[in-house]
């Protein structure tokens, strides 16, 4: 990013603050959550505020807040994309460089289970609420659901995030539920991406809250998708989860996942922000061809 363009955005959150409020009103918003192929493209750019950092064998790829603008403006510039997900910090910066404009913009809502941390699974809502996504003129939440039957910081978890889907349906913005069954191996939080286990996470996440008009569902793609899928009606985008040494066979993989009647287009961060060969705008140009 140019270094003129980072010295606007600082001098205008410590000069004129307000103007963050100003831009959010004069953005335009979208016309549909899809784009005129029936399917959407958001640019996921959540991780640093869990403390997630790491993109492929970079451990710190996505520290470098410019860095990180610059790669978030060339994605979001590029035909095909709908939109992005991201926490306040980021969404705000955006708004200052006009990258949002006809955009679907997400707040992501529960960032407290830092990566690494022993209290990950508690993952508190420390982000975004509804009423702040409102407020902003945003068009939904996101939320991460990671469920450990063996780890009763789960419970509250669950609680937390019925009540952000109850919230969000009854704002007519979209809810966007992340679900994993998860467990700890080695001190480690993991996800269980097995078809059996994702089927379950589906259907779970399916039902929670008192409304789902308004929910869409957040998930990765693994083996036998079309059976993993056929769990629920509600409309759902795939997730592009880490960086692929081998990315001819990640986008195989995404195209065969898109072909669920219920998949409606993609959630990708790293794998386009911080591809292989550092191409940005190629790499997301590739996945909107899939759509």
């Amino acid at each position: 990013m140019a270094a003129e363009l980072l010295r606007g955005i600082v001098d205008t959150r410590v000069h004129d603050p307000g103007e963050i409020a100003r831009a959010a009103a004069r953005r335009v918003r979208p016309t549909s959550p899809v784009g005129e192929n029936g399917k959407a493209m958001i640019i996921a750019a959540d991780h640093p505020a869990r403390g997630a950092l790491r993109s492929g064998d970079r451990p710190m790829a996505m520290a470098d807040r410019a860095d990180l603008l610059d790669r978030l403006c060339a994605a979001l510039a590029r035909p095909g994309v709908t939109g992005v997900l991201g926490t306040a910090d980021i969404l705000e910066d955006l708004l200052l460089l006009g990258a949002l404009d006809g955009k679907t913009v997400i707040g992501s809502m529960n960032r407290g289970g830092l990566a690494g941390a022993v209290f990950e699974m508690d993952d508190r809502f420390t982000a975004y609420d509804t009423a702040a996504i409102g407020n902003m003129g945003f068009d939904g939440g996101k939320m991460l659901l990671r469920i450990d039957y063996n780890d009763d910081r789960t419970a509250p978890t669950l609680a937390a995030c019925a009540g952000a889907v109850n919230e969000l349906n009854a704002a007519r913005l979209m809810a966007m539920v992340e679900p994993f069954i998860s467990h700890r191996s080695d001190g480690a939080v993991k996800n269980d991406l097995t078809p059996d286990a994702m089927t379950r996470a589906v259907a779970i996440a399916s039902g929670i809250g008192n409304a789902s008009a308004y929910t869409w569902l957040k998930v990765p793609v693994v083996e036998e998708m079309e059976r993993v899928m056929s769990a629920s009606t509600l409309p759902a985008l795939l997730l592009g989860g880490e960086v692929s040494a081998d990315p001819d066979a990640t986008y195989g993989r995404w195209a065969d996942a898109l072909k669920a009647p219920t998949v409606k287009g993609l959630v990708v961060g790293r794998s386009l922000l911080y591809p292989v060969d550092d191409d940005v705008v190629a790499a997301v140009d590739t996945a909107a061809r899939l759509l």
